[in-house]
């Protein structure tokens, strides 16, 4: 049986399965949406939001991309972060990064021209390593420059997001949240909570270690 075949079949016996665990389900789901949170996260197989936060569907409104990357610029991010913020008026916005990511890795390369792409999507995050080239050399082991890159990649957005008028001017305005998945035990990490007491706590700490 192909790929796509497995898929199919599988679809089937979830469908059934959950039907058959809470008849109302899929009666819900039709009626519509009315997710909390915008999650912002990486295209990476490796890290599908629902399943790392026991989430249904329904639960979370879902953007991903190379590197976890929000570019105003752009009118694919900028029209899920509106559709978020004005018509589902969601309270939180969660960018999660992980370790281990290829997109930050190649931003830390020389460009592939193989990728002209994803060479293009990455040039804001090659320009934040640049930003900080005195941290990042002075690790000497890539993987730790790799991962406080990411880190670092996700205060950005993080940054760019809370700056932004649609999150701005929003009443009441979303709380923006920093996380980074951790590959190697499949936990969150917390950099920045959105919520301020916390903030003074985990950004001036756990932000500035990876792993």
């Amino acid at each position: 049986m192909n790929r796509p075949k497995q898929l199919l079949v599988a679809n089937v016996a979830w469908a059934h399965e959950t039907a058959t665990r809470d008849p109302g389900f899929f009666r819900d789901l039709e009626r519509g949406q009315n997710p909390h949170v915008l999650w912002i996260g990486c295209s990476d197989s490796r890290v599908p939001a629902e399943t790392i936060t026991h989430c249904e569907p329904g639960d979370l409104f879902l953007h991903r991309n190379i590197a976890n990357l929000f570019d105003p610029a752009d009118d694919n991010s900028a029209s899920v972060l509106e559709y978020a913020v004005r018509v589902l008026k969601v309270g939180h916005v969660i960018v999660c990064g992980h370790y281990g990511c290829g997109g930050v890795r190649a931003a830390l390369l020389p460009p592939n021209p193989e990728l002209p792409h994803v060479n293009r999507r990455i040039r804001p995050l090659c320009a934040l390593a640049q930003a900080h080239h005195a941290e990042l050399a002075g690790e000497t082991v890539e993987s730790k420059r790799v991962d406080r890159l990411a880190e670092l990649n996700v205060l950005e957005q993080v940054r760019q997001l809370r700056a932004h008028p649609l999150v701005r001017e929003a009443d009441p305005a979303p709380l923006v949240h920093g996380w980074v998945f951790k590959l190697d035990d499949g936990r969150l990490k917390v950099l920045t909570s959105g919520y301020a007491a916390d903030d003074a706590m985990t950004c001036t700490t756990t932000a500035h270690s990876a792993g």
